[in-house]
């Protein structure tokens, strides 16, 4: 089981509705392939470095999670499907960046 960190955005016009939806599609499919979500983050609509299909901002989300490594492109061939989806990038995580992961979410669970 490797360690991953999942971040992408979704098109910012989409409602609240089809965001938790879409969200909730990929957790699932995640789980499915045997992952174990260990966290999820939202962190809301965010304004773009660059235009990315002629949209100036988008709704970030990250999934942290342990799954075994051919789970991977399967979730990433239903990102590229999706047209909701603006972009996607997954890291597998090292032992420094499992640490550093952790560190942040207890930061936020300070702050929350």
């Amino acid at each position: 089981m490797n360690h991953y960190e999942t971040v992408f955005i979704l098109n910012p016009v989409l409602s609240d509705d089809q965001i938790k939806e879409t969200v909730k599609k990929y957790e699932d499919f995640l789980v499915s392939n045997g992952a174990k979500m260990i966290s999820k983050e939202n962190w809301g609509l965010k304004k773009l470095a660059y235009p990315i299909q002629h949209k100036k901002s988008g709704f970030y989300h990250l999934f942290e999670y342990t799954v075994p490594g051919e789970a991977i492109a399967p979730l990433e061939v239903e990102f590229r499907r999706d047209e909701r989806m603006m972009r996607y990038l997954t890291v597998k995580l090292d032992k420094y960046a499992i640490e550093w992961a952790e560190k942040r979410r207890n930061r936020n669970k300070e702050k929350a």
